[in-house]
């Protein structure tokens, strides 16, 4: 069996990988000319790892990123709410987060297919499906062929927008802004992860090993997607803020702070139709408030392998595909969108209401939703040697 896959993200990658451990031959074409690092830092949790091991893909991602055990959230002045542990899970399910450059993930999947296995530059436009499979035509001219088409091509996908038309964006009405950058400080110490909130406003420091750090930071404003400020503005936000935080943003030069507006999509319940599906953001993009993007787009690469490795009939194994991922996507889109509601509070009774309920919650609770999103529910692969 041969696929195309769309997309050159984590998604696709994973996907072309996971595809290769159960014997399907995986196509990847991506828009851009280079796989340069491009992008952000992002975290890769537990269930991410684990459910590569059933497939018996091992990222050396902890070499490549920096571990972290435990979460802090702080106050806009860097007073600790609460400290959320997650080593013991971590210990328990036989894997750790690592919070790593979307660069280095995608070297350390690319080191898991061939040379030949991506095609850059090449621009989807559309597809049609024929007797023979599903054919993918391209901007420059060419065309690719295969029994499967998988749309792991992000949030814009252009296989998602022929399978179901032009769709506005859901925007809850805030900015993000995003970096990496060497950095030391003193209070930034090794897996150093917390999430600093103010009101309306919020900030994430995270090590991502190798001198770096990853640094977000989000703001309520009128239009998000028409927010042209620069590094001063965003210095302004933060006066008054704990001194890490403008330290980390003081460090960054101006071009290296990418700017994007929060925005996800109603849950899309139809991925695919035939030998076409959606993976990753292009199925069901989310919000970052429980950092499981990447996770999910990774868990939906493996579980398509699962469904498609020895599979007699290829679409019936793509609406398998669908089937077993709908309810645990939709739980992390309704998910981070609900957190993000929260986190984003504003007024001040209510954002003051949202610190004391994290400080006081019982760690069981907050055990128990966290051990949900990272425990990926394996089911026995067909894997096949591919000398990896």
């Amino acid at each position: 069996m041969k696929a195309i896959i769309i997309g050159a993200g984590i998604g696709g990658l994973a996907a072309a990988a996971s595809l290769r451990q159960v014997g399907v031959d995986a196509e990847v074409y991506e828009r851009a000319g280079e796989l340069r690092p491009a992008g952000s830092a992002l975290s890769l949790s537990i269930n991410a790892r684990t459910a590569l091991r059933t497939l018996g893909i091992e990222l050396d991602v902890e070499r490549r990123g920096s571990v972290y055990h435990r979460l802090d959230f702080r106050t806009a002045r860097g007073r600790r709410i609460r400290r959320v542990p997650f080593g013991h899970i971590g210990e328990r399910l036989g894997a750790q987060n690592v919070a790593i450059h979307r660069a280095d993930l995608q070297q350390a999947l690319l080191e898991h297919l061939d040379a030949t296995a991506v095609r850059l530059g090449a621009t989807a436009t559309g597809f049609q499906v024929d007797a023979d499979g599903v054919r993918v035509d391209f901007a420059a001219g060419g065309v690719a062929r295969g029994d499967v088409l998988i749309g792991a091509d992000g949030f814009h996908s252009v296989i998602r927008r022929q399978l179901v038309g032009p769709e506005e964006a859901r925007e809850p009405g805030y900015v993000c802004w995003l970096a990496t950058v060497p950095f030391r400080h003193p209070t930034v110490t090794d897996g150093y992860c917390a999430h600093y909130w103010g009101r309306g406003q919020r900030f994430g420091l995270v090590d991502i090993g190798g001198g770096r750090i990853y640094w977000w930071g989000t703001r309520n404003v009128p239009d998000a997607r028409g927010w042209a400020g620069g590094k001063d503005e965003i210095l302004r936000a933060y006066a008054g803020w704990a001194p890490e935080v403008r330290a980390a943003i003081a460090a960054t030069p101006a071009a290296a702070i990418i700017s994007v507006p929060a925005q996800d999509r109603p849950f899309l319940e139809q991925w695919g139709t035939g030998p076409v599906t959606l993976l990753g953001d292009a199925a069901h993009p989310m919000l970052p408030s429980l950092a499981q993007g990447a996770a999910q787009a990774v868990e939906d690469a493996v579980v398509l392998a699962h469904h498609l490795g020895d599979a007699a009939d290829a679409d019936r194994a793509l609406r398998g595909y669908e089937a077993e991922r709908r309810e645990r996507a939709r739980l992390m889109v309704d998910g981070s969108f609900a957190l993000s509601r929260v986190e984003q509070l504003d007024r001040p009774v209510a954002s003051l209401l949202r610190n004391l309920y994290m400080r006081f919650v019982p760690r069981s609770v907050l055990d128990g939703r966290n051990e949900a999103a990272m425990t990926f529910d394996a089911r026995p692969p067909a894997v096949h040697d591919h000398g990896h």
